[in-house]
């Protein structure tokens, strides 16, 4: 399951996939019709004849041009597509290229005119006409006109999305929209039961005891996924103790310890490591060649931060598409701040079973920030709206280790602050906003005279 899920996904994210099943649809339908066609009097047809007036020669140059103008178009859509792509990746981030091809709007679109084409092709090879016997299926003429009727609908709704999808706007909250998805179904996450805390210091002291046993990737890349349930019952199975080595969205390389396994008793025996039994653990984990979303809310994040970054680029120097991505960042950190991150230590009700690489607040706080403000030398716009988004982060915290890790954010901006703002008009302003943050943190914050 954990397998198939993946190729769904992958599936998911194609430019390939849904076209594919549009033209096979299109050769169902083109091939029903037909055959109803042929299957029914068409007595009724010259009542109708604006609609089914054409005879061979007419149905065939129809759908003869229908056909060359649809794969005229959706050569040219694919062409605009790439182009997109191609300008995405230079003015934002290449990390936000999967979105562009996940969107169904796209995928439908480059579907729907090959399928048109390919439809015609169908029909026009069943029409008929003088010695040949005579055959028109009326219907299925019909529909390909009204393919491409609709068709030019699409196209400028296609033209539309595109204009609209290339926006700084639109692609930042795109990429919030899934990163709030995948908090909401991530935090909390269960990996059998979290261990007591006197449990996991015992373990803690076992550690050392225990024997540990590197589990060798037999892959490389990045890891996109992982299937909890069997790898707590696995370890269950036995014996012993699983220590993750990566977490979601760590790089593995072929060969490296992906996990490590223990046994409890006796500790000081090390664990067999078969190739049945490396095998198993290797396909309790998923990896690609670039992090997904789908388990990594921290990719999200990334995604945001980098496209920030690119706008602060002296190239590119874009301060408001900056502040937005601040801002949406700020907005799926507070969705954090009052959410639960389980301990890494995960028991079966009787023991610990595995010991994962869980991501913590003050590391997603930490990956939100530090890039941005570093990237922000003399940019008093931006030292603001960080200490803004602390601010409203703070709001949502209870925690005195997320506080904390607020009020070490807010620090370090004051003393980039201090250091690279130029006037006294600039630093006083940061001065004031740090003491709205102070206000909403419950605490003091030194300002560093910045």
């Amino acid at each position: 399951m954990h397998r198939l899920r993946a190729l769904w996904q992958n599936l998911n994210a194609s430019l390939w996939f849904v076209p594919t099943l549009m033209v096979a649809t299109a050769i169902g339908l083109a091939f029903a019709l037909v055959f109803l066609d042929a299957g029914m009097s068409h007595d009724w047809v010259p009542d109708y004849p604006l609609l089914f007036g054409a005879g061979s020669d007419g149905a065939r140059g129809m759908l003869t041009a229908i056909a060359g103008s649809m794969v005229t178009v959706a050569a040219l859509i694919f062409s605009l597509t790439l182009s997109t792509l191609a300008q995405v990746s230079s003015q934002y981030t290449s990390r936000v290229l999967r979105n562009f091809m996940r969107d169904r709007a796209n995928q439908l679109v480059l579907g729907f005119f090959v399928s048109i084409f390919v439809y015609c092709l169908i029909v026009l090879r069943t029409i008929r006409g003088g010695d040949e016997g005579g055959f028109i299926p009326s219907l299925a003429v019909f529909m390909g006109l009204v393919l491409a009727l609709v068709s030019i609908g699409v196209l400028i709704f296609f033209i539309h999305h595109m204009a609209t999808a290339i926006q700084a706007s639109t692609i930042i909250r795109h990429a919030t929209e899934e990163t709030h998805a995948a908090i909401a179904r991530l935090f909390p996450r269960q990996l059998g039961e979290e261990a007591d805390p006197q449990q996991a210091q015992d373990l803690l002291r076992q550690a050392g005891e225990l024997r540990w046993q590197p589990v060798p990737a037999r892959a490389t890349g990045y890891v996109q996924s992982l299937d909890e349930e069997a790898l707590l019952a696995l370890a269950r199975r036995l014996g012993s103790v699983v220590r993750m080595e990566h977490g979601l969205g760590g790089f593995v390389a072929r060969g490296a310890a992906l996990v490590s396994v223990a046994r409890y008793e006796p500790p000081a025996a090390p664990t067999v490591l078969t190739e049945e039994l490396t095998a198993q653990l290797n396909d309790c984990f998923s990896l690609g060649s670039q992090r997904t979303i789908e388990q990594d809310a921290g990719f999200g994040l990334r995604q945001l931060v980098d496209i920030a970054l690119k706008a602060l680029s002296p190239g590119i120097n874009d301060t408001t598409t900056a502040i937005i991505g601040i801002d949406h960042l700020s907005a799926l950190l507070a969705q954090l701040a009052d959410r639960r991150f389980e301990q890494p230590w995960r028991t079966d009700h009787e023991r610990v079973r595995v010991i994962a690489v869980r991501p913590t607040f003050g590391g997603y706080l930490a990956t939100a920030f530090d890039q941005i403000r570093g990237s922000a030398d003399g940019n008093a716009a931006v030292y603001l709206r960080l200490l803004t988004a602390l601010a409203t982060i703070g709001q949502r915290v209870h925690a005195p280790a997320r506080h904390q890790a607020l009020r070490q954010q807010a620090e370090l901006i004051a003393e980039a602050a201090r250091r690279t703002l130029p006037t006294d008009y600039e630093r006083e302003q940061v001065r004031q906003r740090l003491a709205e943050v102070e206000k909403n943190l419950g605490a003091v914050v030194e300002p560093n005279n910045p």
